[in-house]
């Protein structure tokens, strides 16, 4: 294929890359070329806070394992809730976090004489994303992006190189359950985290537990719909454990960046990939 071709061609430009990688469909494809085509001169690191879920931070270990990273794999501590504003949830929360995240692998890109490649795809461009801006401000690049592959091709093409990654769910760090002006703190990503394992392990896999003080508000895809209603009573059970008075299915289903609905559409222009976050 062209695009991989492409891809390849720009990961080689680089010469040396660190890969900021988080085990999800995007980075895991990302890292999986990079290392083919470059080696030892691939490394990647894996930023991990409390925004981060539990089983992700083992996944994406387990796939730097798989993938033959060993030492190349830094896993590393970042620290999102103690920058300033970031707690307090604001519309432009991403670029704090990318920001946090480019703190974080920059000086070990600039020990590596490397650079940092993001696993953004082109289909993220038209979403409401100012952690992009941020990253490229702080001098990520986007490989994936420049080589014009969407989210469907990186699926298509991760299962032809064999990546058990190619049909993961869509993931995302924790934080984005908040609505934005929503106080964001360790306990309540706990609850939330523990909340979607709890839904994983009743055999649920594209969701999200949306956060609304005393509501959690789920998310599923909506061929999933019909099954919680068998097990509602479970999922209930569940809610009211981790501390949530009302359990709720949103009937339209799981959709990324739902919370961004509520913004008004000054707000969601302002915030596009490109533009002052």
């Amino acid at each position: 294929m062209a695009k991989l071709d492409a891809l390849r061609d720009s990961l080689q430009g680089y010469g040396r890359v660190v890969v900021a990688f988080s085990g999800g469909v995007d980075s895991a494809f990302l890292l999986k070329v990079a290392a083919d085509t470059l080696g030892d001169a691939c490394h990647a690191v894996t930023a991990v806070s409390e925004t981060m879920a539990r089983s992700e931070i083992a996944d994406a270990r387990a796939l730097g394992a798989e993938l033959g990273l060993g030492a190349r794999h830094h896993v590393v501590a970042s620290h999102e809730l103690e920058r300033a504003g970031f707690s307090e949830n604001p519309t432009h929360r991403c670029a704090l976090c990318k920001t946090e995240l480019m703190d974080v692998a920059a000086p070990i890109a600039a020990e590596l004489g490397a650079a940092v490649a993001l696993g953004t795809n082109v289909d993220d461009l038209g979403d409401v994303r100012p952690g992009i801006t941020a990253a490229i401000e702080r001098g990520a690049r986007m490989p994936m992006v420049d080589a014009g592959l969407t989210k469907p091709e990186i699926r298509a093409l991760s299962c032809e190189l064999g990546l058990r990654t190619w049909d993961k769910p869509q993931l995302a760090c924790l934080s984005s359950r908040f609505p934005y002006g929503t106080r964001i703190t360790p306990d309540r990503l706990r609850r939330v985290d523990a909340f979607e394992d709890g839904l994983r392990a009743l055999g649920f896999r594209q969701l999200r537990v949306r956060f609304h003080d005393a509501i959690a508000r789920i998310e599923l895809d909506a061929g999933e719909l019909g099954r919680i209603v068998e097990v509602r009573d479970e999922v209930v059970v569940l809610g009211k454990q981790l501390g949530f008075t009302y359990v709720a299915v949103d009937l339209a289903g799981f959709r990324s960046g739902s919370l961004n609905e509520v913004l008004p559409p000054e707000a969601l222009i302002k915030l596009r990939p490109g533009r002052a976050s």
